[in-house]
């Protein structure tokens, strides 16, 4: 089986490569850093990593980045003599790491899944434990794991309705894989089924509820003026402001042309655009043009930005890590990718900031979160752009059902916080197994 993955991955590897590095060159910064991804690291990682106990743990991309910090500040006053590393596969996600985590602890980029570079990285590494934020399971390196004997945890567990049936169906390459883990902290009843049915050990499984209620923050305070940023560039303090947080494409020209219609009503409305990929912005930017949307991006405003003289209709967001900020000033939010795309987006930080809250049709990756919103009435799903125009005329011109909605909402965020602290629990005993000191909880 081995053998045979390992030629396919080789042939998928040489046939893939221009594209995935299409992309790289094109969302910039992939220079440094990049021999990591073929288990190459320098001389300062391997010293900070010497005669320490180390927790390896791995976050895809942006999303779980953000989990992954609520993870380290739970786990590091328990473990106080662990070393923690932390991976990530795209470029915008070590941005992020960067910018969230500390410098004790080390950032690296995920190894490509060939078994020359996943024992490279183990052997350099030496992890006591690794930990996967969400389901990424690459073979070779569960395998390489498996034959070191070190524990494999699964955290933030879930299988969409897209992934399941495809494990199931390579049921004899993925089966050893699932049950391989020592943990798997599931979000729901139903994704613990599925990780039990496709092989992980029931004694595994626990359901400790959603990590990304936690990463919310209820109690963070903003580090970006966004007010004062807004006001720098014409927007008044009393604009009713839609913000589109995560994007994709096709919901920016839906947006624009219906928040300009919706202008006619509301002639303070102001538009603020958060694409999920921020190097799609010039696309975008040139979208508008054709259509003659006025608009700024977010780097082109500096400390003694004018505003224009004829106005603005909209704010496109071009930098990384700054959404969350830009719900703040939000009189109503659309959360995208849930449009003109399939699988939504996270509509926790929204509600997390008591605001209204509105998504398209398509939520297949947050199915149990949007079901949450939706039943304490603290979301709007809409079916179409016509509807969702409908929709935001009657929420702008109604203050009391969106400070309903918004209340509700936090109400949803409020209910479901503690998955981080379960998540801790399921790992703890195992990192005391293997003699790593563990502070009792105080």
């Amino acid at each position: 089986m081995r053998t045979l993955y390992n030629i396919l991955f080789l042939i998928f590897f040489a046939l893939s490569s221009p594209y995935y590095f299409w992309r790289m060159r094109r969302r910039g910064g992939w220079r440094a850093g990049f021999g990591e991804r073929f288990a190459i690291y320098d001389a300062v990682l391997k010293q900070a990593l010497t005669n320490r106990h180390v927790i390896w743990i791995h976050a895809v991309s942006v999303g779980e980045v953000n989990l992954c910090t609520q993870l380290i500040n739970a786990l590091e006053p328990r473990v106080p003599n662990v070393k923690f590393v932390v991976s990530c596969t795209t470029t915008t996600g070590m941005a992020e790491l960067r910018r969230r985590l500390p410098t004790r602890v080390s950032k690296i980029y995920y190894p490509v899944d060939r078994h020359k570079f996943v024992r490279r990285a183990l052997a350099t590494i030496n992890p006591e434990a690794i930990i996967l934020v969400e389901a990424e399971i690459w073979p070779n390196f569960l395998w390489r794991a498996a034959d070191l004997k070190i524990p494999v945890f699964l955290a933030n567990a879930r299988l969409s309705d897209r992934s399941y049936p495809r494990y199931k169906k390579a049921a004899f390459l993925f089966r050893p894989l699932f049950r391989s883990f020592a943990g798997v902290g599931c979000q729901n009843e139903e994704d613990a089924r599925r990780l039990r049915e496709v092989g992980c050990h029931a004694k595994a499984v626990r359901v400790v509820g959603n990590l990304k209620f936690d990463a919310a923050k209820l109690t963070e305070r903003s580090s970006l003026d966004v007010r004062g940023l807004l006001r720098q560039i014409g927007v008044p303090d009393d604009a009713l402001i839609l913000v589109a947080g995560s994007t994709h494409d096709g919901e920016e020209v839906l947006l624009a042309d219906i928040t300009r219609r919706l202008r006619q009503k509301f002639p303070k409305l102001f538009l603020i655009l958060v694409p999920r990929h921020f190097e799609r912005a010039k696309d975008i930017g040139q979208k508008f043009k054709a259509r003659c949307v006025k608009f700024i991006s977010r780097s082109e405003i500096f400390d003694r930005t004018p505003p224009p003289a004829d106005g603005l209709d909209c704010l496109l967001v071009n930098t990384t890590g700054e959404l969350k900020f830009f719900y703040e000033p939000a009189t109503v939010v659309f959360v995208g990718k849930s449009l003109t795309a399939f699988g939504g987006q996270n509509p926790i930080e929204p509600g997390a900031q008591e605001k209204a809250i509105i998504f398209g049709p398509n939520m297949q990756n947050f199915t149990d979160i949007t079901r949450a919103f939706l039943n304490k009435n603290a979301a709007v799903q809409v079916k179409s752009p016509e509807e969702l125009e409908r929709v935001l005329g009657e929420l702008l011109a109604d203050a009391r059902r969106r400070a309903a909605l918004g209340r509700a909402a936090l109400e949803v965020v409020a209910e479901n916080l503690g998955a981080v602290e379960r998540t801790v629990e399921m790992i703890l005993p195992h990192l005391e197994s293997r003699g790593i000191w563990v502070e009792k909880k105080k």
